[in-house]
């Protein structure tokens, strides 16, 4: 049978390789100012994200992020990143009566139609939820959120708490219509030194509602995986004790080093990882990239992608070359 979208990304998660090639992806969507750069330079005005990725020929995928934020949440929204600050559990439960909605919020015949397309193999699907980390962030603020470990512990736990307990609810409402190939959780719990928290903070306010959740997860088939950017890499065995299998971008100019992660985490499955400074260097440039993640790529379980988004100084000539070479080295890794 001939390899199609679905099978190859679905082969890749769970340790095999597919017959022709790896996936060729975009997981994450482009910038607003790339997309407009190509735009200037001939690409149809009319294309969406999913008809950029087709225009490109990419392996499609369709995701949905799940906003536990009912309509009628008052937010005091001043940072332009959606944070509904709170100071304390007083505030949380004041607004609580306008989040974790009871209508799970998606276009079911939408996803009804996405999953036939899934079915027959020209796409996969992915839903993103908050993480642990990343929804106390969210209603506390950046740095409010840290100070809230130590001062606010009721009200973290009384946060996530609620918040697995949404995503089980939401989980069981989308798999009635559309079956995820894997889900991330959005943490973003690193910079470019390392974690933003302790191995004991983690095990104390994070991995309790991950181990709530992610048996629920895998008892469906799906595939869990961490999305956290900077430099992960200190991380990915707190991850695996929770029952995390996989983590993205994998960001380059973090230090992150795909072959390194593979040598120490034999199992553990990679998306991302070639690093998104060099795509507009020419091709000399690419082929040193693909060469030095080669290894990761024959070794399983990783798909390779840019290390986050394309860059706005990215042309579609610049572009055009990286896919043609992110195919070689795709059919390569295979052989």
């Amino acid at each position: 049978m001939a390899e199609n979208s679905f099978s190859r990304f679905a082969k890749v998660l769970n340790g095999e390789m597919p017959e022709d090639r790896l996936p060729i992806v975009e997981w994450a969507g482009w910038w607003d100012k790339t997309i407009n750069n190509w735009k200037s330079q001939g690409m149809p005005q009319e294309l969406d994200g999913i008809g950029v990725k087709k225009y490109w020929n990419l392996d499609v995928d369709y995701q949905h992020w799940f906003w536990p934020v009912g309509p009628g949440v008052n937010s005091k929204c001043s940072d332009g990143h959606n944070s509904y600050f709170i100071e304390n559990m007083d505030d949380y439960l004041a607004i609580r009566p306008d989040l974790y909605p009871e209508e799970v919020y998606f276009d079911r015949n939408h996803w009804t139609k996405i999953a036939a397309e899934q079915a027959k193999g020209d796409c996969f699907t992915w839903v993103t939820l908050q993480g642990f980390f990343w929804w106390p962030r969210v209603l506390f603020g950046i740095e409010p959120h840290f100070y809230a470990f130590f001062d606010h512990a009721e009200a973290m736990h009384k946060i996530n708490d609620d918040m697995a307990n949404y995503h089980l609810r939401c989980l069981e409402v989308f798999c009635e219509c559309c079956q995820p190939t894997f889900l991330t959780f959005a943490e973003d719990m690193s910079y470019n030194h390392g974690p933003m928290l302790s191995k004991d903070m983690f095990d104390e306010f994070m991995a309790p509602y991950y181990k709530k959740i992610i048996p629920a997860i895998v008892e469906r088939g799906i595939v869990p995986i961490i999305d956290s950017d900077g430099d992960v890499e200190p991380l990915i065995g707190w991850f695996e004790e929770v029952g995390l299998k996989g983590i993205l971008p994998l960001e380059r100019m973090a230090g992150v080093d795909v072959n390194r992660i593979r040598q120490q985490h034999p199992e553990w499955i990679m998306m991302g990882g070639f690093d998104k400074t060099v795509m507009h260097l020419g091709e000399e440039a690419i082929r040193q990239e693909f060469e030095r993640i080669l290894p990761a790529m024959k070794s399983g379980r990783y798909i390779p992608s840019c290390d986050h988004q394309t860059p706005p100084a990215v042309s579609m000539d610049d572009y055009r070359l990286y896919r043609r070479l992110l195919e070689e080295y795709c059919t390569l890794a295979v052989k």
